[in-house]
């Protein structure tokens, strides 16, 4: 299945105080988060584009690699949500990937899990089952104590059909809706199912100087 992925890279890092984006920032193995983010996509022949919402010059002040072709920098958003619909301006192939460039331990195994979801889903997103028991609070008090074998950790990447996030990413920006992941767009302007992947509690996003250290 041939796919594009959206590697979402434009964010500034401030809470890591680096002086620059942390996806430029070395792992214990010697790479950048965002390299090791690539990784996976870089080596799947079926993925055909990589979009980077990004600063182009950051991007080239920290890389000397070059892959023409499969590689497309775009202008990064002043949020999340509008790098993203940056980027789907740019997405040629019919089924695309939406991946945070700061979350550089995904597998391939998750990878071709999503890729066979979608064989017959139109949506679909890696999730982890929460460990901890999740309290709903209001003005500063418990209301209730949600099913914890209902409750899931969202992860990337969240993957769908390209027109369908189009769609739904479309009528967000008319109304301003700002949603706390891609999915939530989807769930609010469409009827679309979004089908739960199991991934890998690995698959962290690095938000903090102590992440740059994979935990095992």
């Amino acid at each position: 299945m041939k796919y594009s992925v959206i590697l979402v890279a434009a964010g500034s890092g401030t809470r890591m105080h680096l002086g620059f984006n942390k996806v430029y920032a070395s792992l214990d193995n010697d790479q950048t988060i965002l390299r090791n983010a690539m990784e996976v996509f870089l080596s799947d022949p079926e993925c055909i584009q990589i979009i980077i919402p990004t600063r182009a010059t950051e991007f080239h002040e920290h890389w000397e690699e070059f892959w023409p072709g499969k590689v497309l920098l775009v202008k990064g958003g002043e949020t999340r949500q509008e790098s993203v619909q940056n980027a789907l301006d740019a997405v040629m192939c019919e089924y695309v990937f939406v991946h945070d460039g700061a979350r550089p331990y995904i597998q391939e195994e998750d990878i071709e899990a999503l890729k066979n979801t979608l064989k017959n889903e139109k949506a679909a997103l890696l999730a982890v089952p929460s460990k901890d028991t999740m309290k709903r609070v209001v003005d500063g008090y418990v209301k209730n104590t949600p099913k914890r074998d209902e409750m899931y950790c969202a992860y990337t990447p969240q993957a769908f059909q390209t027109k369908l996030l189009k769609r739904c990413m479309k009528r967000a920006k008319e109304e301003n809706f700002i949603g706390t992941d891609d999915c939530a767009i989807v769930e609010k302007y469409s009827r679309a199912k979004i089908k739960v992947v199991i991934g890998s509690y690995s698959n962290i996003k690095i938000t903090t100087i102590e992440d740059l250290v994979r935990q095992s």
